[in-house]
């Protein structure tokens, strides 16, 4: 079956990978009305804009590795595989190992840029989300009405139980880390539910 090519200026318009075409200042130009700070002012609007769209594909593509990995890893645990042979099991593990580690040759990092107060908020964060982790082992129920009510807290218009402590801190922390903070919890929580399917099924 033969594919019809994709037209050129539909490409150039949707696809990511199109070049960007950036602006440029042309400093032959000896008439131009705008002073020359309005034009450098300009220039530099757009590329932020630029910059900014740059660092939201970025964080589209550290979404898209990790729900790969997480797929990955739900290929791995499941009950399928009880169901096959040793040697087939053995097989389609090692298969997903390679694609694991395929796609953790892909590294993204995206800084944020934080004050001392925002720093701060963020490490009391991190220590509430962690210090549940550590409980998961000892009161895994406690814990999990714990992390749901850290999550509501991550919604201005959560419903359910809300930490007042835990929203407290967050809006201390960068949009940026506020939105990593709930997609943090987000996946424990999802962890925590598949662990309990788990345990019913036993």
């Amino acid at each position: 079956m033969e594919v019809d090519p994709v037209p050129q200026d539909l490409c150039s318009a949707t696809c990511s990978f199109a070049p960007l075409n950036l602006p440029t200042i042309d400093e032959n130009l000896a008439i131009e009305s705008k002073p020359p700070k309005q034009r450098i002012i300009e220039l530099l609007d757009i590329l932020e804009s630029h910059v900014e769209k740059l660092r939201k594909d970025a964080v589209k593509l550290e979404d898209d590795r990790d729900a790969l990995l997480a797929s990955l890893d739900s290929v791995k645990n499941t009950d399928l595989l009880l169901e096959l042979s040793e040697n087939e099991r053995d097989d389609v593990l090692h298969f997903a190992d390679r694609i694991v580690n395929r796609c953790l040759t892909i590294d993204l990092k995206i800084n944020t840029q934080r004050d001392q107060t925002q720093e701060e908020a963020l490490h009391q964060i991190n220590h509430l989300i962690d210090s549940l982790v550590v409980g998961m082992k000892t009161d895994p129920d406690v814990m999990q009405s714990k992390c749901i009510s850290y999550l509501n807290s991550c919604s201005s218009h959560g419903q359910g139980v809300i930490d007042k402590n835990f929203e407290s801190i967050l809006l201390g922390c960068t949009i940026d880390d506020q939105k990593r903070v709930k997609k943090r919890l987000q996946g424990l929580n999802n962890y925590i539910n598949k662990l309990n399917v788990t345990s019913d099924n036993d």
